[in-house]
């Protein structure tokens, strides 16, 4: 695909190139990753300003997204990556693969750091979602801050940098300029910046920001850090749609195929006596597997892998607070994400009643859980947020669309961003294309179906 950058792109990869630092503050579905993509091809390959790359993420984002946007886009294809993740052994096999980009989870960037010491060697570093080091006193935050006289450019990429208020700013400003702009340590920072709020014997709970704190800060960054809100650009249309690749591991991997292969051979040789019910009941087990649990025979639910649940607590961490409204396809998927969310100091409900429906656009919730068939008509959910997310996919054309409506609708005063959880090289892939289609869905779904069991078969011939 050829990439032609909006006239905000272009900016952002003109800052990058100019700023050695740099914060790219862009909500989601700005396009953030081809942007800095673009850019790292430029420094590299046009300018030789940059020798090794290294991108640090999530690791559900560090397994898929970055290799993916690369591949999808013309201009950037060319870029070799090395994913440095697994076991060690694995990790130190692929830093020493020649490539322009490594990219490595955040959870290991203490490693990182103490198995290369002073001969660090990567001139650039991308950290994706830099608000997972806004803790000071986080060790993944000191130990990449020790390699700071090491990387001579940096760019930050974030679509909330302060959740939890302009304190989180401090560790991320850090990163980039060493303490120029905020000061040099947090007790500095704070002590200029806010007042000492609730407090016990001898205790302080909680800090207030003093008058004019947010723009004297904004105004101290505004020369490395670029803040836009997708409301802000009105090319963009209304709703969003932003697809996250989820890479299943290698168990997962070998489950699905297995499952896969045992359910096209029990499928009639000829194609045209394969039915449409023979067909959705293999397409639903499919999905289910994506999605990471199975119904046996008995109706008892069997976990495969947590991979799409992983993927999908780093989704809610990357919007950091904000509503969302989560649609599931089995009961089983429901079952789960609930169990997962429990870890996490989260407002959750599902969505029964209208007391559900008003609490949600009371904001009085973060995460509202609910199946499409449940809430594909008459609710009006517009109020309680922005964001959609589809843990699993239906190939239901006219039920996604009614389901995304309810966010989507008169009344709704921001642009709707729905994510898609796409579990690669499987099922998941064929919905969203059917999706995308519009058209016709029902005889693409069977279609896709044909040719992976073509596919499958004539790998069991060969």
């Amino acid at each position: 695909m050829k990439f032609k950058p909006h006239a905000y792109q272009a900016h952002c990869i003109e800052k990058i190139l100019e700023i050695n630092k740099i914060g790219l503050f862009l909500d989601m579905g700005l396009g953030k990753t081809v942007t800095t993509l673009t850019a790292v091809k430029e420094l590299k390959y046009n300018r030789f300003l940059v020798r090794k790359v290294l991108v640090i993420a999530p690791k559900k984002v560090a397994e898929g997204t970055w290799t993916k946007e690369k591949d999808k886009w013309e201009h950037t294809k060319m870029l070799r990556v090395s994913q440095v993740l697994g076991s060690q052994i694995k990790r130190i096999r692929a830093l020493n693969t020649p490539a322009d980009i490594y990219i490595i989870n955040r959870e290991n960037v203490c490693w990182l750091v103490d198995y290369y010491k002073q001969a660090w060697p990567f001139d650039m570093v991308i950290v994706d979602e830099s608000s997972s080091f806004k803790s000071h006193k986080a060790k993944r935050f000191k130990a990449l801050a020790s390699m700071s006289g090491h990387i001579n450019r940096m760019v930050e990429l974030t679509g909330t940098p302060s959740p939890n208020g302009l304190e989180d700013l401090w560790s991320q400003i850090f990163l980039l300029d060493g303490g120029e702009r905020l000061g040099r340590r947090y007790t500095q920072f704070r002590e200029r910046y806010f007042d000492p709020g609730d407090r016990g014997q001898n205790v302080i709970y909680n800090y207030k920001a003093k008058p004019g704190t947010e723009e004297s800060i904004l105004e101290k960054i505004s020369d490395i850090c670029i803040s836009m809100k997708a409301e802000d650009y009105l090319q963009l249309p209304d709703i969003i749609y932003h697809q996250i690749p989820v890479t299943l591991d290698v168990k997962a991997e070998k489950a699905y195929r297995e499952l896969e292969r045992k359910m096209v051979l029990a499928l009639p040789e000829d194609e045209e006596e394969i039915s449409v019910t023979s067909a959705a009941a293999l397409s639903n087990k499919l999905l289910q597997l994506s999605n990471g649990a199975i119904y046996d025979e008995d109706h008892e639910i069997h976990e495969i892998h947590g991979c799409k649940i992983e993927a999908f607590l780093e989704l809610i961490e990357s919007l950091n607070g904000k509503s969302v409204l989560v649609f599931y396809n089995f009961q089983h998927d429901r079952v789960r994400i609930l169990k997962a969310l429990e870890k996490l100091k989260l407002r959750v409900r599902e969505l029964r009643t209208t007391e559900d429906e008003d609490a949600w656009n009371q904001h009085e919730v973060d995460v509202l859980l609910t199946h499409p068939a449940s809430s594909a008509y008459g609710l009006n959910l517009q109020q309680g947020g922005n964001h959609v997310i589809w843990f699993g996919l239906t190939w239901n054309y006219e039920l996604y669309t009614q389901a995304n409506k309810r966010l989507h609708r008169q009344g709704q005063e921001e642009k709707v961003i729905i994510h898609h959880l796409v579990c690669s090289g499987t099922r998941d892939e064929d919905v969203m294309l059917a999706l995308e289609k519009k058209e016709d869905v029902q005889n693409w779904v069977m279609e896709s179906l044909k040719a992976r069991i073509r596919k499958i078969r004539q790998e069991g011939i060969m």
